[in-house]
């Protein structure tokens, strides 16, 4: 993004002395040293997109059936199931994780809105717990596919491990997709339920039976044998047991939330060295999570330093304007953003754990700067994540221009990952807007709700019209203990000036780390007011100065291009001219919507709030141009055109690998292969053992054979054959970051000499992938070249 363009992570993002009143300019105050959130059960949303998004999440919530989603605890543990399984995730090896999300989902929504139902709900599915835990303590929904394809208790598994027999990958464990990041999910449902509704001896009784279980699993491991299950993604496992240990206070569950650490990725993030290119980014982020509770518990410095090197990082250098990150679900290089601008951007359950990484590292030190990331991360890339009109969510939020967002379907078969996060992300849009300690009361979000402060006695109302308004006032509407306190206010880093008024009159408020502090006597019905210039203003990638998106105050603005249901096939928008931003015109204001004048290329846009484009195409990202520059790139622009056009006379026959209709058209045949699709391109590629293959038409003379690939992809080898002889070997290995690139291999003339059509065949070389291959082309060689 990123949020440094602004550089109010290495500001501090204090309110510059230019902006306060003179007399202010030598006032300081502090924070309070550990500041916690109201309880989401004091906070009651007014109405708002927020408000109505928690009200669509809960109607999701209670058309999901907990019997269906119980299926595999009851099979597993010998009881007839009350319910069909699910379809999607919930009929895959990884079954069961949706359950531990939908408890904190009930948990939350019951705390969020006082919703019996989500109560009732919860204590329910307790109670089947309870009924499925045998003797030894196991409970789990997750399956084991057998080597022969039969799929069974994935409890099976765990002897094996045992006896040393471990087959562990990204996300297959002897077997089971994820089978500890699957009970991660359920241990942090059943504390939700603690949290939110209230104490229950049986989900505690569950927590600790199960914890025994997973314990000896570890006990019988070598610290090397735990490093080698550790590879498979576990979640946050070890903020489990650094949980059950703080409420328990037994230390075996500390020992275990300790053994728990995933040497390759943590160890370097404590040493401060950023090697999280190339690996997959929701997987450390709850490790991370993790350390920081048991930081909290233990002081351990490490801990502390790994979970706040890696939060600046990722906030800094690998995370997109949104405030979402990684590119198909793994970080890129560090200041790559704009050459992953793509269609699989931003995986949700990415920044629901960034979030609440946030609020673990605020509560140690309070700083403005922490809420500015969350406040950029949760209005426009959670706000975006939720179909608002039936609830369905998104897996990825796509930034590449004129893609559309794809969602779950609101009585859903998919039960993705991001569809758990979704149902509890969006229970809780008020867990976060006031915070307290040490008698002050901090506004961190500019979100209207109402909430109970009980160390005051007070009932305090938040009236705002923002992030379409700039101004909020917060109103002790009912004080039991009046008197001298302060009253803390963030001032956003973007903001260049802020206005503090009490009871309607200006205020020389003191500052500290990004807050307008008030300190002064309060009593029922005072108000305190904050006036925030929404101004525009352009904000570039990492890395990459001249790709740019546009922002209003809090808000990322971005080109309307669209019903999603029609397509969108022009060229990228571009800004073109010297002075960009005096070139918006304001169309609505109270919707922030603004329309270019004589800016784009091809065609001036209307650009509104990007979250809000939930049924519509939109352009986030836009390379600028000075006059002179984009002369230069039209050029360019109508150089490609022509090289595109000769090429296609010269094509004898294109394959659209990824495609349906062409992939039939072609008899393509496959085994261990899967289509897919990136940056608006189709593709196909074969994992180890496999391959695919297909027919392309000829005609006679010399002809080559052209492959398209992405230049980021790892490192991997495959051969291509042309009627079962090889004419080429590919390697791939990241070496043009950024692009797809074109690959040309003369077809010997012998294999076409007297045929009208041949075969080409894709085979990956052992413990290789092949490809992705983004398309083949055959055509005619230029005149003098032969094969």
């Amino acid at each position: 993004m990123p949020i440094d363009r602004r550089r109010f992570l290495a500001s501090g993002a204090a309110l510059p002395l230019a902006t306060l009143p003179a007399a202010a300019r030598s006032m300081t105050a502090a924070l309070p040293a550990h500041p916690k959130p109201l309880p989401l059960s004091a906070v009651r949303l007014r109405p708002s997109d927020y408000a109505r998004a928690v009200e669509v999440n809960r109607a999701y919530l209670l058309r999901l059936d907990a019997d269906r989603l119980l299926h595999n605890y009851r099979s597993f543990a010998g009881l007839a199931p009350k319910g069909k399984v699910y379809g999607g995730w919930e009929s895959d090896t990884i079954a069961g994780h949706t359950l531990g999300h939908y408890l904190s989902g009930l948990a939350l929504t019951h705390a969020q809105t006082g919703c019996p139902d989500c109560a009732a709900r919860a204590a329910y599915i307790i109670d089947e717990l309870v009924a499925c835990q045998a003797a030894d303590g196991y409970v789990a929904g997750f399956s084991r596919k057998r080597r022969d394809g039969t799929i069974v208790n994935g409890k099976e598994i765990f002897p094996e491990i045992m006896g040393g027999d471990i087959r562990s990958a990204g996300f297959d464990l002897n077997g089971c997709w994820v089978p500890f990041y699957n009970w991660h999910k359920l241990y942090t449902g059943l504390f939700d339920v603690l949290d939110h509704i209230g104490p229950s001896p049986k989900a505690t009784a569950i927590m600790v039976a199960l914890g025994g279980y997973i314990d000896r699993v570890f006990a019988a491991l070598t610290d090397d044998q735990v490093q080698q299950v550790l590879a498979c993604e576990h979640g946050g496992l070890n903020e489990s047991f650094a949980e059950l240990h703080a409420r328990t206070n037994d230390p075996r569950w500390l020992k275990l939330a300790e053994r728990i650490y995933h040497k390759k990725v943590l160890v370097p993030l404590t040493e401060k060295r950023d090697e999280l290119a190339n690996i997959h980014a929701n997987t450390q982020v709850p490790k991370l999570i993790g350390l920081a509770r048991l930081y909290e518990i233990t002081g351990n410095p490490g801990h502390a330093t790994a979970a706040r090197f890696f939060w600046e990082r990722v906030t800094r250098h690998h995370s997109y304007v949104i405030g979402g990150n990684a590119d198909r679900e793994y970080f890129s290089t560090p200041d790559s953003i704009a050459q992953h601008v793509t269609e699989q951007t931003c995986e949700h359950c990415n920044t629901y754990n960034m979030l609440k990484l946030t609020r673990h590292l605020y509560g140690w030190a309070p700083d403005g700067a922490l809420f500015d990331y969350y406040e950029r991360a949760h209005l426009n890339h959670v706000m975006a994540q939720q179909e608002p009109v039936n609830g369905g969510f998104t897996y990825m939020t796509p930034l590449m221009t004129g893609t559309k967002r794809e969602y779950s379907a609101p009585d859903g078969e998919e039960f993705w990952c991001c569809v758990g996060t979704g149902m509890e992300s969006h229970a809780k849009h008020g867990e976060s807007i006031f915070w307290s300690g040490d008698d002050t009361l901090i506004v961190n979000l500019y979100i209207p709700a109402d909430a109970e402060w009980a160390a005051r006695g007070a009932r305090v109302g938040l009236a705002t019209d923002y992030p379409f308004d700039g101004q909020a006032t917060l109103t002790f509407t009912t004080l039991g203990k009046a008197g001298r306190f302060p009253v803390a206010l963030r001032i956003p880093g973007w903001a260049k000036s802020a206005e503090i008024l009490v009871n309607d009159r200006p205020h020389d408020a003191a500052r500290a780390s990004g807050y307008a502090v008030i300190d002064r006597r309060w009593k029922a019905g005072d108000r305190v007011t904050i006036r925030l210039p929404l101004d525009l203003r352009l904000e570039a990638t990492p890395g990459d100065a001249q790709t740019v998106a546009v922002l209003r105050g809090p808000l990322v603005l971005a080109g309307d291009l669209g019903r999603a249901d029609g397509t969108w096939d022009q060229p990228d928008p571009a800004m073109v001219g010297d002075d960009l931003l005096a070139q918006f015109q304001p169309v609505a204001l109270e919707e922030a919507q603004y329309r270019t004048a004589s800016l784009i290329r091809p065609g001036d846009l209307t650009f509104v709030p990007f979250y809000r484009q939930y049924d519509r195409r939109s352009a986030v990202y836009f390379r600028r141009f000075t006059d002179s520059e984009w002369a230069v790139e039209e050029a360019a622009f109508r150089k490609r055109q022509a090289d595109e056009r000769e090429l296609a006379a010269r094509s004898v026959d294109v394959m659209h690998l990824g495609e349906m209709q062409p992939e039939r058209d072609h008899n393509l045949t496959s085994d261990i292969s899967y289509p897919l699709s990136y940056r608006g391109r189709a593709g196909r590629d074969a994992r180890t053992g496999g391959f695919f293959q297909f027919t392309m038409a000829v005609k006679p003379g010399p002809l080559v054979l052209q492959a398209t690939y992405w230049g980021d992809e790892g490192k991997r080898s495959f051969d291509i054959l042309v009627d079962n002889q090889r004419i080429a070997t590919q390697s791939l290995d990241r070496s043009r970051p950024g692009t797809f690139f074109d690959v040309d291999y003369p077809v010997p003339e012998p294999l076409t000499r007297g045929k009208a059509k041949i075969t080409i065949r894709v085979v990956p070389h052992d413990k290789n992938t092949a490809g992705p291959v983004f398309g083949m082309r055959l055509f005619t060689a230029r005149p003098g070249v032969t094969a």
